[in-house]
């Protein structure tokens, strides 16, 4: 079991914030010291991300759903509302599945299910920077940790339709108008999730920061009913 590092703000019950692939928990900078007056905000660095070790166990979205499990046992979290932001959000579909009894309000911002639900010209950058890394010698050091961040996006996730229609949690499906995930793909998660809202925003696929006044107000409508 791995050390998180986190920020813990705040009063009221727990939100969790899952950030994105190579980010920290800074991107939720226009985020945390908002929703802090309404929840005890903790927002995690996830395994090999920030300041939070990479430890030994595999790098993979999976793994990190069960560090999560591992966190909020370890602070005594029973239950919590999720916000994950692009892999994040991810994660926090895995998780919710797997665990559906520890969640209570589950935010996706810029998530996918498949590989295929990112845009086409976006996926082929990273498939060839994969590769391209794949076939250097030096895989050490921040190479070797490069290389596991854009295996994670090259191969993952592949979470089936039919999980998807097992989540139990209210869901905001929320994305940017000009996001990398593609539209169809994100109506199609809001789709198959039964209990879910669908809100797109005008931005990018980072909308939390590009637009945060819209993007927390969202939210937070939907957190606070």
């Amino acid at each position: 079991m791995i050390k998180h590092f986190y920020i813990e703000e705040g009063e009221g019950n727990p939100l969790i914030m899952l950030h994105g692939n190579g980010e920290s928990n800074e991107y939720f900078s226009k985020q945390i010291g908002v929703f802090d007056e309404y929840f005890r905000i903790f927002a995690l660095d996830t395994r090999g991300h920030g300041k939070t070790p990479r430890g030994e166990k595999p790098f993979t979205l999976n793994q990190f759903a069960d560090d999560l499990l591992d966190f909020m046992n370890d602070k005594k979290i029973e239950k919590a509302d999720i916000l994950g932001f692009s892999d994040g959000g991810n994660i926090a579909m895995i998780f919710a599945i797997k665990y559906p009894e520890r969640v209570d309000k589950l935010v996706l911002n810029g998530a996918n299910f498949n590989t295929k639900g990112t845009k086409w010209y976006f996926q082929r950058l990273i498939d060839i920077e994969y590769k391209i890394g794949l076939k250097k010698a030096d895989k050490s050091g921040k190479r070797k940790r490069k290389i596991e961040l854009l295996s994670i996006m090259v191969n993952e996730p592949d979470i089936p339709e039919e999980d998807l229609k097992k989540i139990k949690a209210p869901t905001l499906v929320i994305a940017g108008t000009r996001d990398l995930i593609k539209r169809k793909h994100t109506e199609e998660i809001a789709r198959l999730i039964p209990d879910s809202k669908l809100c797109i925003i005008k931005g990018n696929h980072a909308v939390a920061r590009m637009n945060p006044r819209e993007y927390n107000k969202e939210v937070l409508s939907f957190l606070t009913k």
